[in-house]
């Protein structure tokens, strides 16, 4: 049986959001739109939800945020909002969004230590850069204002969540540079092998020593 969803209708819950484009169309493969979503965020960000963690990728978005009113809401504000801004800003009348939206409430540190390395790794899986901090439609990236954690998300052990940085203002450049982002790398896929999604270091192989196998080697040849 598939779990309820948990409605969150007030601001003691944390959730991670997804929304795809209609038909899953590359709608934020251009630049315009990207950064046209990215501005909506911030736009409701304080006033709807606090924003923790985002990418922008070119069919779907992924958000961490903690919800001021209840989520619908929340995510209705981010898909409404953008929506209305489209039609009068780019001068858009297609369908955007497909209807609902997908969501995960963050139970502890653990669970959110786990959504923000998905965020940060979406674009680094489907080879549009090799580190999460190269791609520019990301929270990683850095220069976005980004809101703490809970304090009962806060991992216990570190000084600072793993989400919380304060970085200056929202990502504002519109360097010509960057909105061809997405053709650029996807041009060069087929040059280039597949990047490996980024290991933890209680993931890494084991190092075997050389000096620990040359002195065992030495010993056989003297016996």
């Amino acid at each position: 049986m598939k779990p309820q969803r948990e409605h969150a209708t007030n601001n003691a819950q944390t959730y991670m959001v997804t929304s795809s484009t209609w038909e899953r169309r590359a709608l934020f493969q251009a630049e315009p739109w990207a950064r046209l979503l990215i501005g909506t965020l911030y736009h409701y960000r304080k006033s709807a939800y606090l924003l923790h963690e985002f990418v922008i990728m070119p069919d779907h978005f992924h958000a961490l945020i903690t919800s001021q009113t209840s989520l619908e809401k929340a995510v209705q504000f981010i898909k409404g909002g953008f929506s209305y801004r489209a039609k009068k800003e780019l001068g858009s009348h297609m369908e955007i969004w497909q209807k609902g939206f997908q969501d995960h409430r963050i139970r502890d540190a653990s669970d959110l230590a786990a959504h923000v390395s998905y965020i940060h790794s979406n674009p680094v899986k489907e080879r549009f850069c090799k580190r999460p901090d190269e791609f520019p439609y990301s929270s990683a990236h850095g220069g976005f204002e980004l809101d703490a954690i809970p304090q009962g998300l806060k991992p216990q052990i570190l000084g600072e969540p793993v989400a919380a940085r304060l970085e200056g203002v929202p990502f504002q450049s519109t360097t010509s540079s960057e909105g061809a982002f997405f053709q650029s790398k996807t041009s060069s896929q087929n040059e280039t092998e597949r990047t490996e999604p980024l290991l933890s270091k209680a993931e890494a192989a084991p190092v075997h020593s050389k000096a620990g196998t040359a002195t065992a080697q030495s010993k056989a040849k003297t016996a």
